[in-house]
C-alpha cells in the first residue's frame, strides 16, 4: 500500500522531474521485485492527475493519464479501459481521459492489471483545501487554500489542529519547508464572506520516516580472540523514497569510524581490547536526518587452545583408505599441521607430513601402517600437541554363503545339513545359523572358514534360513533361502469398483521368495493366465472389462516349495452419480457467530458407495463416504472465517459432480478493542498532539467507537468498512490519567484495556539567588547559590555556572529548587547563572553579579612635621593608610579619642590631614579605617607641642585657646546631635566601643544574642535583572532573642529569620544613584 502511495505522490507532484523519477523508480521496482519480495512482479497500470489535486471545484476538469511501465515498447499498447466505479465506462486508444465528476477512478492498459483506485471530489463548497497525499521527512510541502471563482473571501486563515497557523493575506499557498514530525496534524482553512464564516474540507497530514532507526547486528557477541567479527548496521530507505543513498558509521565510546556507504564493519582479527559497547548511526547523503541504533555489547573471549586427533573409519581394515583428522579449536588461523608416527625403537619419531591441511590420508592400508600417531598444530604464537591414537589393521569377514547339503529340493530329502562359508576374514570366526530369525546353532572356528549344521528330523524344512559370520569387526549375513510368501492380488484402480470399457490390470505379488516363481490368475476358480517371474517377485495380467467380468478373483505363487494362494478380491460395475444438491439448515444465507449450521449434499442416482466432499472457497472441509444412502451432511459451529461460498461434490468412481454454490454471510460481534496512544515523542509533553487510535481485530462493520478519559466521554467515530478510528488531543496537564475506548456494531459493546498517560511539563526559566551571611560578600564567607524554577515536572537537574564555566550540578527529585555552596575568595567575583533541565529542554536563568570584598587591615598612622620637636605654629600632617582592603575606604582621625575629621579614599590608598599646631594639639592621635566590613583602629601615637616665650606667645596662646574651646563646644553639640540621629536610625556612634569600654553597646536593645555574622544575611536576587544602572536598597528584619553570653560561639551558617535582601531597582543615571558610604554601621538607604 505504501508503495502505491509513493508512486501516486510522484505522479501528482507538479514538478518537471516527477515523470523521469517515477519511470526510474518503477523500473527499479520491477527489477528488485523477485529479489526482495517487496513488490509484485505483475505489470500494474498507474493513474496520474493534472492538476495534481484530488479535491477541485465543480465545473473544473482533471486529466487522467494512464501509464503501464512495460519492458515492451509503449507503442504496442492499443487500448485503455477506464472504470467508474468498478465497471468499464470507456475504452480509448489514447492514455488520457478528462473527467469532471466525483468518484473512484481506475484504468487498465493493454496487457496490464488495473490501477489502484483514485478518489476525486468535485466540491460545490465555496472554499477547499488542497494538499499532497503523502509527506515524508524533509519534504517541501504546499498547502493551497482555494476559493471558488467569483467568490471573495476575506481574512483567509489556515488552521492546524483547531489553532490558527497563518493568516493568508496575499497568497493562497502555505509552504512547509523541511517537513518533520511536528508538522503532523489536521489542517483546514476558513474565510469570511460578508459576515459569515466559510470553512474548507479537513486534511490529515502524517509525516513519514525516510528510514527507520538502524539495527546493529554482529556475527558473534562473544567471539574468540583472533577470529573475524562483522558488525552490520541494518536500515534502508523507504520504498516510497528510494532516491539517495544511506551512509553508516560505527561508534565505540572511545572512537568513531568515518561515514561509509557499506553497512558493514569488520574486525579481522578481533582483539580482547575490542571488547565494549558499540552502536551505529545512519544518515542519508545530503540530508540532515540522522538516526542511531541501540547499544550492543561485545565481549571477546580469551583463546583456549584444544587439539585432538581422530581416525576415520573407527576400525581400520586392510586394503581400505585410512583418514586421520587433526581437530584444532581455539587456535587462530592460519595454522600448519605436522603429522608424526612414533618409533618405539628409535629416539626420534618419524615426521610424515607438514601442511595447512588438517587431514592425513593412507590410500590403501597395509599391516605396516599399524602404529601410534599424533599431530602438532602451529601458528607462530602457539604450538599444541594432540593426544595419540593407536591404529590396528584388521581383515573383516566377507559375506558368508549358505548352501544346503546335500544339494537338491528340500521336499525330497529327509535329513539335511546347512553349510556356512566365508572366502576371507581374520580368525577366529563365530558362525550362527538362523531359521525365521530364531537362532538354531552357534559355532566358533579357529582354523577353518566354513562350518556345518545338521537339521534334526523334527525341524520342518520350510521358512527362511540364513547364517552370519563375525570376527569382531562386524557380522556379515548370508543371503536367505526363501520359500514364497502368501501372494497379494491388487487391481490397477483404487478400490474394488470398475466400469465397463476400463482397462483392468491384475497384479500378483509376493513379499519374499527365491526365484524363479510361477504366478497363476483365477476368476471364480477358472484359470485365466499363468506367468513365470525370473527377475521380479511380481507378475500382472491385463484385459478390458465387460459386464461379465464381475466376480471373485485370486492368484497363486509357487517356487517349488508348494503353491501359495492370495485372498479373494471382488469386482463390480457401478452407475455414475448425478449432480448433487447442497442445502443449508437452518435455511437462510445469514447467521451469527456461534450458531450451528448443517450442510447437506444429496444426489438423485448413483451406485454406492459414494464419496461426498464439502468445500468452502475451494478449500476441502471434509470427505464422507455414503454406503447405503444418497445423502450426507456436515455440521459446524460458525466463526467469522466461515463467511463465503460453499459447494459439495459427489463421486462414485465416474468422476466428481459439483453442486451449485451457496453463499453464507456470518455476522461477527466486535472483539475487545485495542487502544493505542500515538505521541510525537517517547514522553508526552504539554502542547503535543496525541492520537488515540481504537481498533477491534474482528467484527462486522459498521463499528461505532467511543473514547473516554477517566470515564468521561471524549468523542466518538464510526468505521463503516471495519478497521479502527482515531481521536486527536492537544495535551494539557489535566490530560494525564487513564484512557479507554469502546467498540459496538449492534451485537454488544466491548471495552478496551485501560491505558495510562502521563503529561510532562517543561521547566520554566529558573531564578538564581545568591545568599551570604552579611550585607556585603566578604572573602571567607560561605556563599549559597540557590536555583529554582517555578514549574516543571520532576526530577529536575540543576547546573551552576560562574562566567559560563560549570561549577557543579544537583538534582531535585521532587521538584523545587536546590543549592550549591562556595567558600568565597577574591576570584569568586563575577556573573553567576544556572540551568534547569527535566529532559524536555534546558532553561537558563538571568545572570546575577557578585562582588567579593576584602576587609581593611589595621591602618598605620604616620605623623609628619618639619622638625624633630614640634612647636606651636608648625603644620602637622597626619597620614592614615590600610595595607589591604576593598575601596572605597572611609578614614577617621582622632585626637584623644575625639574625631577630628573623616575622609574617603576611592582608590584604596591612604589619606592625610594637616593641622596648624597649637598647645592644645598635644596628646594621643589615632585613626580608623572602614570599608563597610568592620572598622580597624591604628596604634595610638603621642604628640607633644612646645609653647612660645614672651607676651607675644601668651597672647597667641590665649587666642588659640579661646578659639579651640569655641570649636570644641560646637563640635560637641554636633556630635551629640549626630549620635541622636544615629540612635533613631538604629545605628551606633562614630566612636568605637573598643576605645571606650565604658560606653554601652548601641545595638544592645535590638541585637541582644545574635552574632554579627548571623545578624546580617544579604540575599542577592535577580528579581528585576533589567539593563541600566541599579540602586540597591536594604531591608533589615530583626528577630529579638536573648542576649548572647560571652562564652557563646557563632553557629554554622544557615538560613535564619534575620537577613538583608538586596533587590535591584532601576534608577536614573544621576550622582544620587551611585553608592555612597555613610557611617559604617548605618544601613544604606
Amino acid at each position: 500500500m505504501t508503495n502505491a502511495l509513493f508512486l501516486r505522490k510522484l505522479l501528482f507532484w507538479p514538478q518537471p522531474w516527477a515523470a523521469q523519477v517515477f519511470m526510474l523508480l518503477w523500473v527499479s521496482l520491477l527489477i528488485l521485485a523477485p529479489v526482495g519480495g517487496l513488490f509484485a512482479t505483475e505489470i500494474k497500470s498507474v493513474i496520474s492527475l493534472h492538476p495534481p489535486w484530488t479535491t477541485l471545484f465543480k465545473g473544473e476538469t482533471v486529466t487522467l493519464t494512464c501509464k503501464a511501465f512495460q519492458i515492451n515498447a509503449p507503442q504496442k499498447i492499443k487500448w485503455y479501459l477506464w472504470y467508474l466505479p468498478g465497471e468499464i465506462q470507456y475504452k480509448t486508444i489514447g492514455n488520457t481521459f478528462v473527467v469532471h465528476e466525483s468518484g473512484g477512478y481506475k484504468c487498465q492498459a493493454q496487457d496490464s492489471h488495473s490501477s489502484d483506485r483514485v478518489d476525486l471530489i468535485f466540491s460545490a463548497a465555496n472554499l477547499i483545501l488542497q494538499a499532497p497525499s503523502d509527506v515524508f521527512e524533509e519534504d517541501s510541502v504546499v498547502l493551497r487554500c482555494q476559493a471558488k471563482a467569483n467568490i471573495v473571501l476575506n481574512n483567509m486563515t489556515l488552521y492546524k489542529n483547531g489553532k490558527i497557523l497563518k493568516i493568508l493575506n496575499k497568497t493562497s499557498d502555505f509552504h512547509i519547508h523541511q517537513a518533520s514530525m511536528k508538522d503532523n496534524g489536521e489542517y483546514y482553512c476558513s474565510g469570511v464572506k460578508d459576515t459569515h464564516s466559510v470553512s474548507s474540507n479537513k486534511i490529515q497530514i502524517v509525516v513519514q520516516e525516510l528510514f527507520p532507526s538502524p539495527l546493529l547486528r554482529t556475527s558473534s557477541t562473544q567471539p574468540i580472540e583472533g577470529h573475524t567479527v562483522t558488525l552490520t548496521c541494518e536500515s534502508q530507505l523507504s520504498v516510497q523514497r528510494p532516491e539517495g543513498q544511506l551512509q553508516f558509521r560505527f561508534v565505540k565510546p572511545s572512537t568513531t569510524s568515518e561515514w561509509r556507504i557499506s553497512p558493514e564493519f569488520q574486525f579481522s582479527p578481533i582483539r580482547r581490547e575490542n571488547s565494549g559497547s558499540y552502536w551505529c548511526e545512519a544518515r542519508r547523503i545530503n540530508s540532515l536526518v540522522q538516526k542511531r541504533s541501540q547499544e550492543l555489547q561485545i565481549q571477546v573471549q580469551e583463546i583456549v587452545p584444544d587439539i585432538r586427533i581422530h581416525s576415520h573409519p573407527e576400525f581400520v581394515f586392510e586394503g581400505l583408505e585410512l583418514v586421520l583428522i587433526c581437530s584444532v579449536s581455539g587456535v587462530p588461523r592460519p595454522i600448519t599441521v605436522s603429522w608424526y608416527k612414533k618409533q618405539h625403537r628409535l629416539r626420534k619419531d618419524r615426521e610424515l607430513q607438514t601442511s595447512s591441511k588438517t587431514e592425513f590420508k593412507v590410500p590403501v592400508v597395509q599391516n605396516s601402517d599399524a602404529g601410534e600417531y599424533y599431530c602438532i598444530a602451529r601458528n607462530g604464537r602457539f604450538s599444541v600437541k594432540s593426544n595419540s591414537v593407536i591404529i590396528s589393521v584388521k581383515v573383516p569377514v566377507s559375506q558368508p554363503v549358505l548352501t544346503p547339503r546335500p544339494p537338491g529340493t528340500w521336499t525330497l530329502v529327509r535329513e539335511m545339513s546347512l553349510q556356512c562359508e566365508v572366502q576371507r576374514g581374520s580368525l577366529p570366526i563365530r558362525y550362527q545359523f538362523f531359521h525365521e530369525d530364531v537362532l538354531l546353532k552357534e559355532i566358533k572356528s579357529n582354523s577353518e572358514r566354513k562350518v556345518f549344521h545338521r537339521l534334526s528330523p523334527t525341524e520342518k524344512p520350510f521358512g527362511n534360513y540364513y547364517c552370519t559370520a563375525d570376527n569382531g569387526l562386524g557380522p556379515q549375513r548370508s543371503a536367505a533361502v526363501i520359500p514364497v510368501s502368501k501372494p497379494v492380488l491388487t487391481f490397477s484402480s483404487p478400490g474394488t469398483r470398475t466400469f465397463v470399457g476400463d482397462k483392468m490390470s491384475l497384479q500378483c505379488e509376493v513379499q519374499r521368495g527365491s526365484l524363479p516363481i510361477w504366478f497363476q490368475f483365477y476368476r471364480e476358480g477358472v484359470l485365466l493366465k499363468k506367468r513365470e517371474a525370473v527377475s521380479w517377485i511380481t507378475a500382472s495380467y491385463s484385459f478390458f472389462l465387460i459386464t461379465e467380468h464381475s466376480g471373485n478373483y485370486y492368484c497363486t505363487a509357487d517356487n517349488g516349495f508348494g503353491p501359495q494362494r492370495s485372498e479373494t478380491m471382488s469386482l463390480s460395475v457401478t452407475v455414475p452419480v448425478s449432480q448433487p444438491v447442497l442445502t443449508l439448515s437452518p435455511p437462510g444465507t445469514r447467521t451469527l457467530v456461534g450458531n450451528e449450521v448443517r450442510l447437506q449434499c444429496e444426489v438423485q442416482r448413483g451406485s454406492s458407495p459414494i464419496w461426498y466432499q464439502f468445500f468452502h472457497e475451494d478449500v476441502l472441509l471434509t470427505k464422507i463416504e455414503a454406503t447405503s444412502w444418497r445423502t450426507k451432511s456436515y455440521s459446524f459451529s460458525v466463526t467469522a472465517e466461515h463467511s463465503g461460498n460453499y459447494y459439495c461434490t459427489a463421486d462414485n468412481g465416474f468422476g466428481p459432480q459439483s453442486s451449485e454454490t451457496i453463499n453464507l454471510s456470518v455476522i461477527v460481534p466486535v472483539s475487545r478493542p485495542v487502544l493505542t496512544l500515538r505521541a510525537p515523542r517517547a514522553q508526552a509533553v504539554v502542547g503535543d498532539l496525541v492520537q488515540l487510535h481504537c481498533e477491534a481485530q474482528r467484527g462486522s462493520p459498521p463499528i461505532l467507537y467511543q473514547f473516554y478519559h477517566e470515564d468521561v466521554t471524549l468523542g466518538s467515530s464510526s468505521s463503516p468498512s471495519g478497521g479502527g478510528a482515531s481521536f486527536n488531543l492537544v495535551l494539557k496537564t489535566e490530560h494525564s490519567g487513564n484512557y479507554f475506548c469502546e467498540a459496538n456494531n449492534g451485537q454488544g459493546v466491548q471495552r478496551s484495556y485501560t491505558m495510562s498517560l502521563s503529561v510532562k511539563v517543561p521547566v520554566s526559566h529558573p531564578v538564581l539567588t545568591l545568599r551570604t551571611p552579611r550585607v556585603q560578600a566578604v572573602v571567607g564567607d560561605i556563599l549559597e547559590i540557590h536555583c529554582e524554577t517555578q514549574r516543571g515536572s520532576p526530577p529536575i537537574q540543576y547546573q551552576f555556572y560562574r562566567e559560563n564555566v560549570a561549577l557543579g550540578s544537583c538534582s531535585s527529585l521532587s521538584g523545587g529548587g536546590t543549592s550549591f555552596n562556595l567558600s568565597l575568595t577574591t576570584e569568586h567575583s563575577g556573573n553567576y547563572s544556572c540551568e534547569a533541565d527535566n529532559g524536555l529542554g534546558v532553561q537558563r536563568s538571568e545572570a546575577v553579579s557578585l562582588n567579593v570584598k576584602v576587609p581593611v587591615s589595621r591602618p598605620v598612622l604616620t605623623l609628619r612635621t618639619a622638625r624633630a620637636q614640634v612647636v606651636v605654629g608648625d603644620v602637622l600632617e597626619l597620614r592614615c593608610e590600610a595595607q589591604r582592603g576593598s575601596p572605597p575606604i572611609l578614614y577617621w582621625f582622632y585626637h584623644n579619642n575625639v574625631t577630628l575629621e573623616t575622609s574617603t579614599s576611592h582608590s584604596g590608598q591612604g589619606v592625610s590631614l594637616n593641622l596648624s599646631l597649637t598647645a592644645a594639639h598635644s596628646g594621643t592621635y589615632s585613626c580608623e579605617a572602614d570599608n563597610g566590613l568592620g572598622p580597624q583602629h591604628s596604634e595610638a601615637v603621642t604628640l607633644s607641642v612646645m609653647g612660645l616665650t614672651g607676651s607675644k606667645s601668651s597672647l597667641i596662646a590665649t587666642s588659640v585657646t579661646g578659639g579651640l574651646l569655641s570649636m570644641m563646644a560646637i563640635a560637641a553639640v554636633a556630635l551629640l546631635f549626630h549620635c541622636w540621629l544615629l540612635r533613631r536610625a538604629g545605628g551606633k556612634p562614630t566612636f568605637d566601643s573598643s576605645r571606650n569600654p565604658s560606653a554601652p553597646d548601641p545595638q544592645e536593645s535590638t541585637y541582644h544574642n545574635v552574632p554579627g555574622w548571623i545578624e546580617l544575611q544579604p540575599v542577592y536576587s535577580n528579581v528585576n535583572p533589567n539593563r541600566g544602572e541599579v540602586v540597591y536598597s536594604e531591608v533589615w528584619s530583626v528577630k529579638k532573642e536573648n542576649k548572647l553570653t560571652a562564652a557563646s560561639e557563632p553557629e554554622p551558617f544557615k538560613n535564619t529569620d534575620s537577613c538583608v535582601i538586596y533587590s535591584q531597582v532601576k534608577g536614573a543615571s544621576t550622582a544620587a544613584s551611585k553608592p555612597q558610604f555613610l557611617d559604617p554601621l548605618t544601613p544604606h538607604r
